[in-house]
């Protein structure tokens, strides 16, 4: 995508922005590729992102707690589905009760930067509390409508999980970045076993409709080339990253087969980004390699803080910090997981779950 089609597409959001929104409800569960503000809650400077630059492309220039210059990749899906942007942290409106959208009728957004698939992954907002705090709030909804209209509602609804990347990190320098055949497997036992366990607990909640992120190419972000003597890709992470993803698909082509009326569809983050980085020129970028904000080597070394440089033209950078991508990034990711093809969205895509 040229520079001047992202105007377009950015026209074309403004459009389908304004129309009705396409389900009842979009619930946002996973790490900082989705969080919008719950951390901005927690105690201490970790894992956040509510200070300058972030937030610089963001309406009135606002730091949101949102890893990105401007919308992360949730706002985007959110946006295809005809809402203004991710729904609200949960953590904002957890004592608020006076509105539609305030009781979670029309979507909470429970992600938390630091967390993984794994409990002992991260943020102390684990996806294992992520999912309780939705089960309160479905309690919540139940009681200012009716189990039988909760019901319709959560079953119409979009759960969408972004995670999986913290935990692949978290284990591959945990085993100084050469894990053994052993170790990995049990790597894998363990996220697919947990990531099991998530689902089907909102699947017991109600959910039936599910949109999950896989784990990006993590081996080529800033911070893992700032890793590499030559600045390449570290292929191991990467290799971890896809083992993850093949097993996930599998989990949920067999969950799926078992439980009554659960779809889904997987938006590989993993081909969307290693496309942009086989062609860079193809989408109008000119680095695709380093971070816009941040400093040292491949601007990975130090991160994006009120005290580090930022670059001016963002959207021709494929990455924001040394992790997170631009919002040019997001956007296209985006539209790649909603109306994309199955190189990007299988086994149908996010346009196509919404529309059964």
């Amino acid at each position: 995508m040229r520079p001047v089609l992202l105007l377009l597409l950015l026209l074309l959001l403004a459009v389908v922005v304004s129309a009705e929104p396409k389900v009842p409800a979009v619930y946002v569960f996973g790490d900082s590729t989705a969080d919008v503000g719950n951390n901005n809650y927690l105690p201490g400077d970790d894992a956040k992102a509510n200070f300058p630059h972030y937030g610089i492309d963001f309406p009135h220039q606002r730091p949101t707690g949102r890893f990105s210059n401007g919308y992360n990749g949730v706002d985007f899906m959110a946006i295809h589905m005809g809402f203004r942007r991710s729904p609200p942290p949960y953590l904002s409106i957890v004592n608020e009760t006076h509105t539609p959208i305030l009781r979670g009728l029309r979507g909470v957004n429970f992600a938390s930067g630091g967390s993984g698939i794994l409990d002992t992954t991260g943020s102390t907002i684990t996806m294992t509390k992520q999912v309780q705090d939705f089960a309160a709030l479905a309690s919540n909804i139940v009681s200012h409508t009716n189990a039988s209209r909760a019901k319709y509602l959560l079953s119409r609804s979009v759960f969408l999980i972004s995670s999986g990347g913290n935990d692949v990190f978290a284990f591959f320098f945990a085993t100084n970045s050469s894990p053994s055949a052993a170790e990995t497997q049990q790597f894998y036992d363990a996220m697919v076993a947990n990531y099991s366990i998530h689902l089907k607990a909102l699947y017991d909640l109600g959910a039936r409709k599910f949109a999950l992120i896989d784990v990006p190419p993590i081996g080529c972000c800033p911070y893992s080339r700032s890793q590499h003597p030559l600045g390449a890709c570290i292929d191991g992470l990467n290799g971890l990253a896809k083992g993850v993803n093949d097993r996930i698909k599998l989990l949920l082509a067999n969950l799926s087969s078992k439980l009554d009326g659960m779809r889904y569809t997987i938006g590989s983050s993993y081909n969307v980004v290693l496309s942009m980085i086989a062609d860079p020129a193809g989408v109008g970028y000119k680095d695709v390699k380093s971070a816009c904000c941040g400093g040292g080597k491949l601007g990975a070394e130090a991160g994006c803080s009120p005290n580090t440089t930022y670059c001016g033209n963002r959207n021709q950078y494929l990455f924001w910090d040394r992790i997170h991508p631009t919002h040019a990034t997001s956007a296209r990711a985006g539209l790649a997981f909603y109306g994309g093809s199955l190189e990007f969205a299988a086994p149908i895509n996010l346009k196509q779950l919404v529309e059964e």
